[in-house]
């Protein structure tokens, strides 16, 4: 009892246990971050013209059809002038009620509006506790904003269920007691194996052009699309390299130097002082270093993307904007209550296309009503619709075929039928050629019942490219319908004519009657040998 008595009556002082973080970034460190910002004055000039030179705007390799206007050391990106028709699609011009309602199923071409978040932006903050009343700032910084991906994978067959747009989550603001915002979600888009992304212009762009410039009918547009170039900023696969590979893409951002939040006192206030003036000089260079790391990030094959295998990693089409700085990374001896902080960083939206080009070992190629559905349904378990009539394929239709006893297999892919003029608009089948770009070979089915099949061969030859665009594949010519008149001496010529012309040009060929199954078998070797399966 005598000993708390005397406890009480010592006035010792009292302590307070702080819970300030100690892991906030001191005066000296921000010191020593602002003098070497500060010193880095290379930076600023090297992306000087990088940020003054902003415009707008699949195959391998490049290609003379886009013409380079200049190229380094004259400018800082490489210009280019490439055809409108290279970034945009020609089957959208057409009207809608051209296509058959059955085709509407098979979407094989789609335009996606992708955009990344934006980085959330610092904190301003002081810490707070009962024993002070206002001590170090400890504002958090943004979170950065979520990402746009792109991955292939197994078992989808169609762009049907993509959506128009995808749009990534922003970051989350920072926070006081040094707490970081929250990074934004990423989005993800699945596709079928075989899809080409490719960047494209702004659908509302193309067609305003397309409304103030058409005078007549799609083949005029076509003509018009092909005429008419768009100019690019484009940058090679290396530093100095003088052939485009990466289109440059540009996002909407602050100028460096801006961009800053403030909190009581407003930015006229600010802007009169010296210390902030030196201090927005010195952060300058970082907000150059982060354009810097934006445009080395901010590029796109010129080509595409090919999305040929199931992928097991994403690839990233648009990445987030970095979000900002707290103000507890402005304190310095100077600036003792630092009441700013940096805003993040916009996101970037661009047009991507989207094209599914299926991965056929065997392309079956012909006129309309050739009886290309009926040989894929003769050797194969796929059932394509079958009529008398033309166009009775809307859509691509793809049948496995099974060869030998070591489950060896071969896909064959049946589509819409090629007729004269059909690189002109007309007709349906060069709409679906990208589904044989990539076949290992072409089985072209030609009719013994036309009057000329040799013309009819011809025709095919000129209307797929050329004679060369056409050897590049291994081809194997299909003379269907040898039934008919096959005891008139005219068939058996029309025969003769069309394989003397594959002999000479080193071409297979085999004559069959799919309708009746006759030399089916050989037709499967044939074309197991076209697609290059060796069967044992």
């Amino acid at each position: 009892m005598i000993l708390r008595r005397s406890i009480r009556r010592l006035r010792l002082p009292v302590r307070f246990n702080s819970t300030a973080p100690d892991n906030a970034p001191k005066a000296s460190d921000n010191e020593i971050w602002l003098r070497k910002l500060g010193s880095n004055r290379k930076l600023s000039d090297a992306l000087k013209v990088s940020q003054e030179s902003k415009t707008t705007g699949g195959d391998q390799g490049y290609k003379n059809r886009y013409e380079i206007v200049s190229a380094p050391p004259e400018s800082s990106y490489i210009c280019v002038k490439a055809p409108l028709s290279e970034f945009t699609s020609i089957s959208h011009v057409q009207p809608n009620n051209q296509r058959h309602a059955q085709a509407k199923k098979f979407v094989d071409v789609r335009i996606l509006k992708c955009r990344s978040g934006r980085g959330g932006d610092g904190a301003v903050s002081f810490f707070r506790d009962a024993g002070r009343a206002v001590g170090p700032p400890d504002g958090g910084d943004g979170g950065d904003g979520g990402s746009v991906f792109v991955q292939a994978v197994e078992g989808l067959n169609s762009l049907a269920k993509l959506k128009t747009s995808y749009i990534a989550e922003d970051g989350a603001n920072g926070a006081a007691k040094q707490l970081d915002g929250a990074r934004g979600k990423d989005v993800l888009i699945s596709v079928p194996v075989g899809t080409v992304v490719k960047w494209c212009l702004n659908p509302s762009a193309v067609r305003s052009f397309i409304e103030k410039s058409k005078n007549g009918e799609a083949s005029n547009l076509r003509q018009l699309l092909k005429q008419n170039k768009v100019n690019l900023q484009c940058t090679g696969r290396f530093e100095m390299d003088q052939k485009p590979f990466f289109i440059q893409l540009f996002r909407e951002a602050y100028e460096a130097g801006e961009g800053w939040h403030f909190k009581g006192k407003d930015e006229d206030y600010h802007h009169e002082k010296d210390w902030f003036k030196q201090l927005k000089d010195k952060v300058r260079v970082y907000d150059l270093e982060l354009a810097s790391s934006e445009l080395s990030v901010d590029r796109f094959p010129i080509f595409g993307i090919d999305l040929d295998k199931p992928s097991d990693r994403p690839v990233c089409l648009v990445k987030g904007g970095k979000g900002g700085l707290g103000n507890m990374h402005f304190l310095t001896n100077l600036v003792r209550n630092p009441r700013f902080s940096k805003m993040g960083r916009n996101g970037l939206e661009q047009f991507f296309m989207f094209e599914l080009k299926s991965l056929a070992d065997i392309g079956l190629v012909g006129l309309p009503n050739a009886g290309k559905s009926t040989i894929l349904n003769k050797i194969s378990r796929a059932r394509p619709k079958i009529g008398h009539w033309e166009f009775t394929t809307t859509h691509p239709s793809i049948g496995t075929v099974n060869v030998g006893t070591e489950g060896l297999f071969f896909t064959v892919a049946d589509i819409p039928g090629i007729i004269k003029d059909a690189s002109k608009d007309k007709g349906m089948g060069l709409e679906f050629l990208r589904h044989v770009q990539r076949s290992k070979g072409w089985a072209i089915v030609i009719s013994l019942e036309k009057e000329d099949p040799m013309a009819d061969l011809q025709l095919l030859i000129n209307e797929l490219g050329s004679m060369e665009e056409v050897t590049k594949k291994n081809v194997l010519v299909v003379c269907n319908k040898a039934d008919i008149e096959s005891n008139n001496p005219k068939s058996l010529k029309k025969f003769l004519a069309v394989k003397e012309f594959c002999e000479l040009h080193g071409w297979d060929i085999v004559p069959i009657s799919a309708i009746k199954g006759e030399n089916i078998d050989i037709l499967i070797e044939k074309m197991a040998r076209c697609a290059e399966v060796c069967i044992t």
